[in-house]
């Protein structure tokens, strides 16, 4: 589908594009608004939650190197025989 030389507007099916172009200063702005509309949680409830994910990494890592010794034997009998 060819566009005309006099119309602006492009083809059918496109993309629209944004009505306006902002700049950087604008975008922080923006940023910095819906930043506030953020419910941040209390101090507690970021330290509880803290120590939730630290626990479950622990608990990944045991689990995960429980399974890499686990296929290691597992490999090694059948390479070496038993």
């Amino acid at each position: 589908m060819a566009m005309s030389k006099s119309s602006n507007q492009p083809p059918t099916g496109s993309v629209p594009l944004p009505g306006s172009k902002r700049g950087p200063r604008a975008f922080f702005h923006e940023v910095g608004r819906e930043l506030k509309k953020v419910s941040w949680p209390a101090k507690s409830e970021t330290n509880r939650m803290t120590g939730v994910v630290l626990i479950m990494c622990a608990i990944a890592i045991v689990f995960l190197y429980g399974l890499q010794e686990a296929f290691h034997i597992i490999v090694q009998l059948l390479t070496e025989g038993f």
